[in-house]
């Protein structure tokens, strides 16, 4: 097949700005990280109550405000996990509290009064995704609330709150990028039905390159030496793996929904939940291994 210059350039021209953006988000400060997270939030559900729709006509169906206010119910999670960030003498945290407890009371209200019929599966739809998408980013920002907690505790300056996200965007774009190379070289046995032109070799390759790498910046950099090169091999295996995970879950729904992409926001890479489907399933556990092994704060 035939290069198509104008198709690489395109490509090439919006991974790169995709690129500045998320490292933008991820290193500036915790607000930059917040507004980065909130975006992608919002942006991963519109793009996931439109595959249901396919997958589920019924779900087409569902009152705006179940449509809008499931989303600002999730979006409270982050606000709740946010740890410390405040907007003057309040607290995000207390924001998310509130915010939650009127959407946890309204939302059921309303769907009663104004909906046509309730139908169980609609709100099973709903929940998955606030387990699925919401739940994600709001662990993605309790860990970055855990380093804003340790760099407080040590009294310094240095920004241990980046460490442990960034660490999870690398694992999965090292993975991502040297599972193709790999796959694409000798990738011989597929993965799986759902996702044909992943292969074992490939996945296999792009996580024990992921780990080598990662393990090598935590010994020889300076974020990397805050945590010891065991927990960063356990960090790059567990993205590695659940990113791939996170990735065939996303193929799944797509294959259920009869779509290609499940957006176009970025011209030539899909949408939202093609970009980040891999960071949703793997946050979770990065999260659950961070609190009960290395958060001591």
């Amino acid at each position: 097949m035939a290069l198509n210059i104008a198709t690489f350039k395109t490509r090439t021209l919006t991974a790169v700005l995709f690129a500045v953006v998320m490292l933008t988000g991820l290193f500036v400060n915790s607000w930059t990280f917040f507004l980065l997270f909130s975006i992608v939030h919002f942006g991963c559900w519109f793009e996931y109550q439109k595959l249901v729709a396919k997958i589920d006509p019924g779900y087409e169906e569902i009152t705006p405000f179940h449509r809008y206010g499931v989303m600002l119910a999730g979006w409270c999670l982050m606000l709740w996990f946010s740890g410390n960030m405040n907007i003057g003498p309040i607290r995000l945290h207390e924001i998310g509290l509130w915010l939650g407890i009127i959407s946890f009371f309204s939302l059921p209200i309303v769907e009663l009064l104004f909906s046509k019929q309730i139908r169980p599966k609609n709100i099973a739809h709903s929940f998955f995704g606030i387990l699925y998408i919401s739940l994600s980013w709001a662990l993605f920002m309790n860990l970055r609330s855990m380093g804003n907690l340790l760099m407080d505790t040590n009294k310094g300056s240095f920004d241990y709150g980046i460490i442990i996200p960034a660490g999870i965007v690398f694992s999965i774009w090292i993975n991502d990028t040297m599972a193709y190379i790999v796959g694409s070289l000798i990738g011989k046995t597929p993965l799986s039905p759902i996702s044909p032109k992943k292969t074992w070799e490939g996945t296999i390759g792009g996580a024990v390159l992921s780990i080598i790498v990662i393990a090598l910046m935590g010994k020889f950099t300076t974020y990397g030496q805050v945590y010891s090169v065991v927990d960063w091999i356990v960090i790059a295996a567990i993205s590695s793996i659940m990113g791939t995970m996170g990735d065939l879950l996303e193929s799944k729904l797509k294959r259920l929904a009869g779509v290609k992409d499940s957006g176009s926001f970025m011209p030539g890479h899909g949408g939202f939940l093609d970009r980040f489907d891999s960071l949703l399933i793997a946050i979770p556990f990065v999260w659950v291994y961070v609190k009960l092994f290395i958060h001591t704060a």
